[in-house]
């Protein structure tokens, strides 16, 4: 028997002697593989993929070593055999697996392919269309489907190291060529081509500007078409275009910020490392509109008994309507995993008008609209009736959160968890902490996060946190690209083309423009209070656009009512259309404010969009509002559909050259002098200045002082 996990030298160099070993000794009849610990093998290191000395090379070598073994080798599969651990057991001649362990060639996400022979010996195995569907998605099956797909022999309940020393004993002496992989065909299907030639454009279209699962595609069709050493050459080949690609190293980086964010510290001394969570045993939400109802699912899916409250009982019922009709279509979704979902029961999931029923929560999550009133005087009641170390959270997307903590006798326990819409779909859990928030409660938010399995990143308190923050100037500038002469469908285009999900003009639509026009009413830059005289394109010296307000004013508040930045099928509709009123409107605009309409070229709307929303990031780090880049990367790429084959924006501004950015910045802001936004910040500046440094180096070119401001 021989044990492996993680790759490295020293484990493949094992495997290698051992090998050898049993192959030279006749006492040896057939050989076991498997893992340390339970876990048969989590593939190859990521860290190691960048190394120069990678072991990819040799792993392919071992597999074909596993393979040509005169006596029987099996695999023994338990937890996770994924990437090269289960490459590994492609190579090995019969695969038993726990019923609870799962597989995958996970290489994909990582804008990679699996490049020890997985795409030749899987299809060889499972057929085409199974498996191009693991190799192109990179997901993890349960071993049960891995039985009905022939990927393993036998599923065991009980020890499967005993099982598969049995089968081990069975088959000696059997011929080994059936079961050598590289030498069967593939097994064929009515029409191949047609069958390929539809995969490809299905890969292509989810795969989104994404290299990988098209080279994945590639991959598996070349086993189809040529015979196995040729298949493994082109594997190699192609393997090595997406490794010197930067999209590899983006999704890389991307995989390890995710887990660089976990580790959060505060400019307080606050850490990951000394503060402990508190249990999470039962929480309630306060406000059923559409956050409030995602909230609860959340809740609910991950098992968390809840009490949600509103304010009277035409509310509740609205509210528990629309919750029960998102937690039937949870339910159906998860039952094909064979989990259930259990909200009928009052333990479990009870709805109220009564503030007393949130006594005994650990934790309450305050989902009401934007308005600070309202938010002081839930919160103040919240302190008088709730247990004394019950974490009272607010979902605000902007508000201060020193100022609602305010409200209650107990600051400590105040913190803000900004769920990203809808709250049961996306990953992005904001958490920020106020002036007083203690470290156990930053520590219990973080737990909360992963409970719910999202990603928490935490941030100090400013206007918008992150997310909204770097965003404002973002869309600012779109709206200046249409005064000038572009339009929206123009900017959309550009940034989609990027790789955005959806444009800023499309978002704005989705999200409801009313919901930025009663921020800016709330801070007088728009309606009644503006003082008479005041030029319309202007606030506080600063440049301002009365576009959004006029849009609104004119009752487009976008999907809901039908019209906003385009026009829809219907209100609530979801299918854009560029809208000839709205084209109207922006000539009439120029004309009153004597614009010259200039065009404007797809790398100004680029770079006007991404590098203002780049510059305040440099801003949240130089005041110590996130303490590093990668976390401003994984909110851009969970909550604000940012490419992640790019890496997050500050990646990105790192793989454009960070004095690229500062030079194009300033050639905007000459132009634009009275558009702070566009102004490079001192960050910035500092860092350009000594070059290009590595994006893990940036912070500590950040003296003590001013991150402490």
């Amino acid at each position: 028997t021989a044990s492996l996990f993680c790759f490295s030298f020293a484990v493949l160099q094992a495997l290698e002697d051992g090998l050898e070993k049993a192959d030279a000794d006749p006492s040896v009849k057939a050989v076991m593989i498997c893992g340390e610990n339970g876990k048969f093998s989590a593939g190859a290191d990521i860290r190691g993929f960048s190394s120069p000395n990678r072991p990819v090379k040799s792993l392919a070598a071992l597999v074909s070593l596993i393979e040509s073994s005169k006596k029987p080798v099996v695999a023994a599969i338990e937890g996770v055999a994924l990437g090269g651990g289960l490459e590994v057991a492609l190579g090995c001649h019969y695969r038993v697996a726990h019923v609870k362990a799962r597989m995958g060639l996970p290489e994909v996400t990582l804008g990679l392919l699996p490049g020890a022979e997985g795409t030749q010996r899987l299809p060889r195995l499972i057929g085409v269309p199974a498996a191009l569907d693991m190799i192109t998605t990179g997901k993890h099956i349960p071993a049960t489907e891995a039985l009905k797909l022939g990927l393993v022999d036998e599923v065991v309940e009980e020890n499967t190291v005993e099982a598969a020393i049995r089968l081990a004993n069975k088959v000696i002496g059997q011929p080994l060529g059936p079961r050598r992989l590289s030498l069967k065909p593939v097994p064929k299907l009515p029409d191949m081509e047609a069958f390929l030639s539809e995969a490809r454009v299905r890969v292509k279209k989810q795969a989104q500007g994404c290299l990988a699962p098209e080279l994945c595609f590639q991959a598996v069709r070349a086993a189809t078409q040529m015979p196995f050493a040729d298949g493994v050459r082109r594997e190699r080949e192609l393997f090595m275009v997406l490794l010197s690609s930067g999209q590899a190293r983006a999704l890389q980086y991307a995989f390890l910020a995710e887990r660089a964010a976990q580790k959060w510290t505060t400019p307080g001394g606050a850490s990951w490392s000394s503060a402990t969570p508190q249990p999470v045993r039962s929480a309630a939400v306060i406000g059923l509109g559409t956050m409030g109802r995602g909230i609860v699912t959340s809740l609910v899916k991950a098992n968390i008994p809840v009490v949600a409250l509103e304010q009277d009982l035409e509310y509740l019922n609205t509210g528990r309507k629309a919750v029960m009709l998102l937690l039937e279509r949870e339910a159906t979704k998860m039952e094909l995993g064979a989990q259930t979902l259990d909200f009928h029961n009052p333990a479990r999931l009870q709805f109220t008008v009564d503030f007393d029923s949130l006594r005994d929560v650990d934790l309450v999550i305050e989902a009401v609209f934007e308005n600070m009133a309202l938010k002081k005087e839930i919160f103040h009641k919240l302190s008088r009736i709730c247990k004394p170390g019950a974490l009272l959270c607010t979902n605000t997307s902007a508000l201060n959160i020193d100022e609602i903590a305010s409200a209650t006798s107990r600051p400590q326990q105040v913190i803000g968890t900004h769920f990203f819409s809808p709250a049961h779909v996306m990953r992005l859990l904001e958490i920020i902490y106020g002036r007083h928030t203690s470290p156990t409660a930053i520590a219990t938010a973080v737990q909360l996060a992963k409970a719910l399995k999202k990603v928490g990143v935490v941030v100090g308190n400013c206007f918008g946190f992150v997310g909204n923050r770097m965003m404002f100037p973002y869309v600012q500038q779109a709206v200046f690209l249409l005064e000038e002469g572009s339009r929206p469908e123009a900017v959309d285009r550009v940034l989609e083309d990027f790789g955005f999900k959806i444009g800023p003009f499309r978002m704005s639509d989705l999200a409801g423009l009313d919901v930025g026009w009663r921020s800016r009413q709330g801070q007088g830059l728009t309606g009644p209070s503006v003082p008479a005289g005041t030029p319309a394109r202007q606030r506080q010296g600063q440049r301002y656009s009365p576009l959004p307000d006029l849009l609104c004013e004119s009752g487009r508040f976008g999907q809901k009512t039908g019209k906003g930045w385009y026009q829809y099928e219907r209100a609530g509709g979801r299918t854009a259309t560029p809208d000839p009123w709205l084209h109207n409107l922006l000539a009439q605009y120029r004309d009153t404010h004597g614009i010259e309409p200039r065009f404007i070229d797809q790398e100004e709307i680029l770079e006007r969009c991404l590098f203002s929303l780049i510059n305040e990031g440099f801003a949240i780090l130089a005041e110590g509002i996130a303490s590093g880049p990668e976390h401003l990367d994984v909110i851009y790429i969970n909550g604000y559909g940012w490419p992640k084959h790019k890496g997050g924006p500050m990646f990105y501004a790192s793989t454009v050259g960070l004095p690229r950015v500062l030079a194009k910045l300033h050639k905007y802001s000459e132009a634009h002098p009275d558009v702070p936004g566009l102004r490079p910040n001192a960050f910035l500046k500092k860092l350009a200045a000594v070059g290009n440094p590595p994006i893990k180096e940036w912070m500590s070119y950040l003296s003590q002082q001013s991150s402490r401001l």
